[in-house]
């Protein structure tokens, strides 16, 4: 079967870019805490051995592993045991995908109802991933998380990638190649009772941006 035609429960277990043993194993964390990066990555911290933290120099791989084995293996906080719907009617989605030089590459978004936050969230895409998947991998989590946490009436959709809006929302001619993405935005799309998007200058604001990058240096993380 074409991974594009993969039956939707499938579908969800994206993203299916190449990530080191360590990074795979941080992504399984995040996505106990709902890919909410914030208290997924305090408690690691939290857990690692002296001063340390993930991003420390210093803290080696090994450390890492151990202690994400050891959080894999103990119950999240209650608050993201379950996908806790929260009661809004309009939201605006903000996502991004981030790309390093050398290849890792992150994705984020943030939801938010009256300009407040409610959801931030970023994973790693792929060890050696362009921008372009990043961005298709950043719009499937935030919708993802749509369906899962909200359920809103209508939805705007912040993005600065003409080649995913072109892609998704352009004509039928469009000469973008399909990724394991599309299938699953279309879907998820398909079952927004309302949306429209909107295209974000590289000078507007997209607090996205900090999540996406954050999930790119998860991608760095290896090889564990």
């Amino acid at each position: 079967m074409d991974r594009h035609d993969a039956p939707a429960r499938d579908r969800e277990r994206l993203p299916a870019e190449p990530l080191s043993p360590l990074a795979t194993r941080v992504d399984k964390l995040l996505a106990l805490y709902r890919y909410e990066l914030t208290p997924a990555i305090d408690a690691i911290n939290a857990a690692v051995a002296g001063y340390g933290g993930l991003f420390d120099p210093e803290t080696s791989a090994a450390e890492i592993r151990t202690v994400v084995d050891d959080l894999l293996e103990s119950d999240p906080p209650s608050t993201h045991r379950e996908a806790a719907s929260t009661a809004v009617s309009q939201v605006v989605l903000y996502v991004d995908g981030s790309a390093h030089s050398n290849g890792p590459a992150g994705a984020g978004a943030v939801i938010q109802a009256d300009e407040t936050p409610i959801a931030r969230l970023g994973r790693p895409v792929g060890s050696r991933t362009n921008n372009n998947v990043a961005e298709y991998a950043a719009l499937h989590l935030g919708l993802q998380a749509l369906a899962t946490r909200c359920n809103p009436d209508s939805v705007e959709i912040r993005i600065d990638s003409m080649t995913v809006i072109n892609h998704i929302w352009g004509n039928s001619e469009s000469t973008v190649k399909a990724t394991p993405y599309s299938t699953a935005i279309t879907d998820h799309l398909s079952a927004l009772p309302a949306h429209e998007w909107t295209h974000l200058a590289d000078s507007d604001p997209n607090p996205a941006d900090a999540q996406a990058t954050v999930g790119a240096d998860i991608a760095a993380l290896g090889p564990g």
